[in-house]
């Protein structure tokens, strides 16, 4: 997976290029510190993801992220940035990213939702879906949806994505077992019998995408 990193700052590209130089499918093929540069970049490296800090001069993250889809529209954004509450998320991911970290993620979070982008699936780091679900609804609407943990958040939209307990584990690094207490606690907590009417409570809430 070719990935091109855009930020202001040469502290942050450098030390992002170092955590990916361990991941043997990850290849970093470029670099850019403006919106504008990104354009011109990812036309001459057409890579599968780029890594966009929201905050910069110019034209700026957001409006970066809608310029480039709109030059390859396949192309895999992850925002990757300080802001992690609202509304920068949500117009981010309107604008057509596939993700979005914070800048204080660890290395397995940030080459996770590459890997995950790249399989043409979302990914939002725990501490921004929660703040996303926080401001879609409060505690007494939604089923309870505003008091479920940053964790629980994570694990249900991974759940209603589809994915296996044994994948959202090695996602999680958290032990399977885990991870069905996890489904169990949301099942309970919620009100639902089965993972099918959690996503449909999911997607009521606009949680994840509408099933095609």
């Amino acid at each position: 997976m070719d990935v091109v990193l855009v930020d202001d700052h040469q502290l942050v590209r450098s030390g992002i290029r170092r955590l990916l130089d361990d991941a043997h499918d990850i290849e970093v093929t470029g670099e850019a510190a403006s919106g504008e540069a990104a354009l011109q970049l990812v036309r001459d490296k057409r890579p599968d993801v780029v890594l966009m800090d929201v905050s910069m001069p110019g034209i700026g993250g957001l409006e970066a992220t809608r310029k480039l889809l709109r030059i390859v529209p396949a192309l895999k954004i992850i925002a990757l940035t300080i802001h992690g509450d609202e509304p920068y998320p949500s117009r981010l991911m309107e604008a057509g990213a596939m993700g979005y970290i914070t800048k204080g993620c660890d290395e397995e979070e940030i080459i996770g939702a590459i890997r995950t982008v790249c399989r043409g699936e979302r990914y939002v780091g725990a501490e921004i879906a929660h703040q996303m679900a926080l401001a879609s609804f409060d505690g007494t609407r939604g089923g309870g949806l505003g008091k479920l943990s940053q964790r629980e958040i994570q694990v249900m939209i991974m759940v209603t994505q589809g994915r296996k307990v044994q994948e959202i584990s090695d996602i999680l690094c958290i032990s399977p077992k885990t991870v069905s207490t996890y489904r169990y606690r949301l099942h309970e907590k919620l009100g639902v019998e089965s993972d099918v009417e959690l996503t449909h409570l999911a997607l009521r809430h606009g949680m994840i995408d509408q099933m095609p």
